[in-house]
């Protein structure tokens, strides 16, 4: 089975300086690998007009997702977008923000649509209401999941 992010409203290339945070350049956004922070899949600039990851996972016997990419932790398994750029007087870029995308928020319906199609998409906004990179616990409505069939393009 194929997980997919489907990324809209990117916050742009930079974040400005608030209090105790200096501000970033060169923003990007990536996919985290499960246990390895600096392995990201695919890294797309915070300026594009959208951002797609596509990846495989399998289901446990349970029924839960399992995958190079699905992380789990207290609180239930999610998938990081890891959120990278420069601060000022930095060369390398690091990162400085994620965004957790929650799979136990998935509806059990749309879940089990999504085993018997093959996909299980997952859509939504990057820019916070303050024009920053979305960060912390992502949950519907901020997330809209829905099953596809794994040769389903991207929806615009």
């Amino acid at each position: 089975m194929q997980l997919r992010i489907e990324a809209h409203t990117l916050p742009g290339r930079a974040c400005g300086p608030g209090p105790d945070f200096p501000g970033v350049s060169g923003i990007a956004v990536a996919v985290q690998r499960k246990d390895r922070p600096a392995e990201l899949l695919d890294p797309q600039p915070g300026d594009a007009s959208t951002a797609t990851w596509t990846f495989p996972c399998s289901f446990t016997p349970e029924g839960e997702l399992r995958g190079p990419y699905v992380q789990n932790r207290l609180g239930g398994r999610f998938v990081y977008l890891s959120w990278s750029g420069r601060q000022p007087q930095e060369e390398a870029p690091r990162m400085f923000r994620r965004a957790k995308l929650m799979l136990a928020d998935v509806p059990p319906a749309v879940l089990d649509e999504a085993r018997r199609r093959g996909a299980l998409v997952g859509r939504l906004g990057l820019t916070d209401a303050k024009g920053n990179p979305v960060c912390g616990r992502v949950v519907p409505p901020a997330i809209e999941w829905s099953a596809a069939d794994p040769t389903e393009r991207a929806e615009p």
